[in-house]
């Protein structure tokens, strides 16, 4: 079995999800695009797994992370001394496989526990195959896992503070699914090695392209897209496939009898007339509105594991709003507040956006998200919450009343206000800005802000950047309100 490709963990996974994945990553990798949100998710697994390493005082990391046979030889002695150990990044081949385990623990009795972390909330599917492979190679050498263990965190947990994480992993015993698995890795080790002996498999795209995981092959496997691709019909679902496999890749070309989705047929209909539709009555909605308004939008930031006393994992934590005040005679003031960065931002942020949304007014969102926000900061504040829950009651949120009453075929399916912002002002232009254009890059400029390594210069850049990005998503919010009361035109 050894003879053929040489195949790690990782590539075994991308064999389980597809074929032609797993051929590309060997044979073909400068093809790779990798997301920044998957860059994103193995920084948070690195950190989730340093963190991890803490619930066991006792363990030795095995490190050569850039020579394999050291890490082999490593793992290999400690394993050969005699009495109990608990081993991090332990390395192990067997019959042509190469793992490394997150936590081994032996016993005075020579019982090995093997425990995978992960930085999910959750047991996935894919995670049970994650450990048979471990499993399957530890057994190989001579070390039969008598439990095997998934190890995620616990988004219940609250941060007490001075560097205590004991409880921010639920440790789950998967001993039971993964044993009948681990018959099925000889069979994986043949399929894959043949696959990567041939020529690259011809598989189309479709839902296992991010399932489990986004794959970075997708950008090169997709064929060239029509100007209304089948794909973007909102939901998704197996109509999409269906369409697909039948050779329709057009939304204008799909049968109207095809769809059942209200959504679907909608965007269907509309795309095949060429015509944006706007219902009047968004604008009967809205002019009977008070004035002045408020157009509102937070940035958070959320940790997998927290740095912040009384925070949950995951949690999403505000730094900065922005706010557009509009008067009757269509006067508007920016007002906005960003975080220092030097410590906890959420009671600061709470008590400048009270005094900053006023008593009366409707305070206009795009999405129930800021009200989320604003009901956890009244959980977490409990005398300022009177105030939060009245801002709270004035919310009016724009995009149930978008998703009713407009679409334009450009929009492609989407009512996110980036797909939906250039076809009502096409003077705004989120690629106009600078490196922050959309939340996730936000989350992380603040995460650079905080970082004491990060220099005055570049400090400033960033806070200045994130200003003009928050008050953009505000402006977009004046200018959608204007449209869908008739006040502004959509692009051609």
């Amino acid at each position: 079995m050894t003879s053929g490709y040489y195949l790690s963990k990782s590539k075994i996974l991308s064999g389980w999800q597809c074929h032609k994945r797993l051929w590309l990553e060997v044979h073909d990798r400068d093809k790779a695009r990798v997301s920044a949100a998957t860059e994103h998710a193995f920084q948070v697994g690195h950190e989730v797994g340093e963190i991890a390493r803490r619930v066991f005082p006792d363990g030795v990391l095995i490190g050569h992370d850039h020579s394999l046979h050291l890490a082999l030889d490593e793992t290999a002695r400690r394993l050969a001394e005699p009495g109990p150990l608990t081993l991090f990044e332990a390395t192990l081949s067997y019959e042509g496989v190469l793992v490394r385990t997150d936590v081994l623990i032996r016993d005075d009795v020579d019982n090995i526990r093997l425990i995978e972390v992960k930085a999910s909330t959750r047991v996935k599917p894919v995670n049970y195959i994650d450990c048979a492979v471990q499993a399957w190679v530890l057994a190989g050498v001579g070390w039969h896992p008598a439990r095997v263990e998934l190890a995620h965190i616990n988004n219940q947990f609250i941060y007490p503070g001075d560097g205590q994480y004991g409880g921010l992993f639920s440790f789950v015993d998967v001993t039971d699914r993964v044993s009948p698995m681990l018959e099925h890795v000889p069979r994986w080790l043949i399929e894959y090695r043949e696959t990567l002996a041939g020529e690259m498999p011809s598989i189309r795209i479709g839902p296992h392209c991010r399932n489990p995981y986004e794959c970075a092959f997708l950008e090169y496997c997709t064929p060239r897209q029509p100007d209304y691709p089948v794909r973007s019909l909102p939901g998704g679902g197996k109509i999409v496939w269906q369409l697909l496999e039948e050779g329709i890749e057009d939304i204008r070309d799909i049968p109207p009898d095809r769809l059942t989705s209200e959504s679907q047929r909608r965007v269907r209909q509309v795309t095949a007339r060429g015509r944006p539709e706007l219902d009047p009555a968004a604008a009967k909605t809205l002019l009977v509105l008070p004035w002045p308004r408020y157009y509102f939008d937070f940035e958070t930031v959320g940790f997998a594991v927290p740095v912040w006393e009384g925070t949950r994992p995951y949690q999403a934590l505000p730094f900065q709003w922005s706010c557009h005040v509009q008067t009757e005679n269509g006067e508007l003031e920016h007002r906005e507040w960003l975080a220092q960065g030097d410590g906890p931002p959420m009671r600061d942020c709470a008590i400048t956006l009270i005094a900053a949304l006023g008593e009366s007014g409707p305070v206009f969102t795009y999405t129930s998200y800021e009200e989320i926000v604003l009901k956890r900061l009244a959980h977490m504040f409990p005398d300022l919450a009177p105030a939060l829950e009245s801002i709270i009651a004035r919310l009016f949120d724009l995009y149930p009343v978008t998703r009713k009453h407009y679409y334009h075929p450009d929009m492609l399916g989407s009512w996110s206000i980036k797909a939906v912002l250039p076809t009502i002002a096409a003077d705004m232009d989120y690629d106009s800005l600078g490196e922050i254009r959309e939340g996730a890059a936000a989350s992380d400029a603040f995460l650079e802000i905080m970082d004491p390594a990060t220099d005055m210069t570049r400090r400033a850049r960033l806070r200045k950047e994130l200003i003009e990005y928050c008050a953009y998503d505000t402006l977009a919010l004046v200018r959608l309100a204007a449209f869908l009361q008739g006040a502004d035109t959509a692009a051609d």
